[in-house]
């Protein structure tokens, strides 16, 4: 797997088809068919077409890099990548938390349209 190859299928718009981001990865379409599946790339579920490429290389790379490096199964990949996302999503939370100055209220919107 090239991280690179990665980089310039993310960079190339907002979709892409799943034959070729898994030739980029080095993986068989089927799994990231079966990734799409389980929810873990967005996409249409159960479809071979183009799946929504924000995030999806970079999710992709690392579940292909617990499956090459460490021998670990696919659900165990899916589940250590979202344990590893969630535990940048906390690290991004505290860090935000200790840089506020004490007494000052963050309020953060979520855009649910």
């Amino acid at each position: 797997m090239t991280g690179s190859a990665l980089a310039v299928v993310r960079a190339t718009g907002d979709s892409v088809d799943v034959d070729l981001l898994a030739r980029e990865a080095g993986l068989h379409p089927d799994l990231v068919v079966r990734l799409i599946r389980l929810g873990v790339l967005d996409g249409p579920a159960g479809s071979n077409g183009s799946i929504r490429v924000a995030g999806a290389a970079a999710r992709l790379a690392r579940i292909a890099r617990l499956r090459r490096d460490l021998g670990v199964n696919v659900a165990g990949a899916v589940l250590a990548s979202q344990l590893l996302a969630r535990i940048d999503e906390l690290e991004r939370r505290l860090e935000r938390y200790e840089t506020t100055p004490r007494g000052v209220e963050v309020i953060t919107w979520i855009r649910t349209d």
